[in-house]
């Protein structure tokens, strides 16, 4: 059968697909909450959801740098891939390969095209149909505002999470307004942090593994912000993840 991933490009796989590779931990967990975990057959270092998954299934490298021995030996019939998180010349020897699919997810609606492309690939689609009834529900309307906000995802140097982001699309759904308006992932000086001056800074648990003893500096620098640690992985995780977004931003 023939798909088309989410750069556009037509893929051929076995329908469905029996031997799975993923390279994106939040694809890896939605493979899971599928209910396709026995069709996994290699994951990343990072695909740590569900708890015991690397034990259970073969490490093939990080989500930059693949073992490519590893991944042959295990004769991939799917490899599924992100676009922002893996990386290119490696992604494009592994297209060379087997049958590659990429997700590129910018927004909530990327997002649930890709579970829905899950489903109709893998065989699944009343699983994910139902996940993405539920996340239509859960994002009808934006929650409450609650004020400027910067999001961190790296120390040094500070880098912040800018427009054209699916954090920037999680910070506005969560009732933050986000102050960086530059695209991407910018880097600021402390002094154009302090100029910005928000009223919510966010450290987040990932990239970077921001930390108590961080809130305490940025707290210096910005005593009148509510500097606090959130999860990175309910703004950035763009899978089933999503199922959790809500509940954990209505107590922010």
């Amino acid at each position: 059968m023939e798909y088309l991933d989410q750069l556009k490009r037509s893929i051929t796989i076995t329908n469905p697909p029996q031997r799975i590779i993923s390279l994106v931990p939040s694809q890896t967990e939605l493979l899971i909450d599928l209910g396709l975990e026995e069709r996994i057959v290699g994951v990343t270092k990072f695909c740590v959801h569900p708890k015991g998954l690397r034990k259970r299934k073969t490490i093939v490298g990080g989500t930059k740098n693949y073992r490519m021995e590893v991944i042959e030996s295990l004769k991939p019939d799917l490899i599924i891939g992100n676009k922002e998180e893996n990386e290119q010349s490696g992604i494009e020897e592994l297209m060379e390969k087997y049958p590659v699919w990429m997700s590129d997810i910018y927004t909530l609606e990327d997002s649930l095209d890709m579970i829905g492309s899950f489903g109709e690939m893998q065989g699944v689609e009343e699983k994910a149909e139902e996940m993405i009834k539920q996340l239509n529900s859960d994002f009808a309307l934006p929650l409450a505002k609650k004020g400027t906000a910067i999001y961190l995802i790296w120390k040094d140097p500070i880098m912040v999470a800018g427009r054209n982001t699916f954090i920037d699309e999680m910070m506005d759904f969560a009732g933050f307004d986000n102050l960086i308006q530059t695209s991407r992932y910018p880097q600021l000086t402390s002094e154009e942090l302090v100029k910005l001056n928000p009223e919510h800074l966010l450290l987040s648990s990932e990239p970077f593994p921001f930390k108590d003893i961080h809130i305490q500096y940025f707290q210096s620098i910005l005593p009148k912000a509510k500097v606090r640690l959130v999860d990175g992985e309910i703004f950035s995780w763009y899978g089933s993840r999503l199922l959790s977004v809500k509940g954990y931003c209505e107590n922010l």
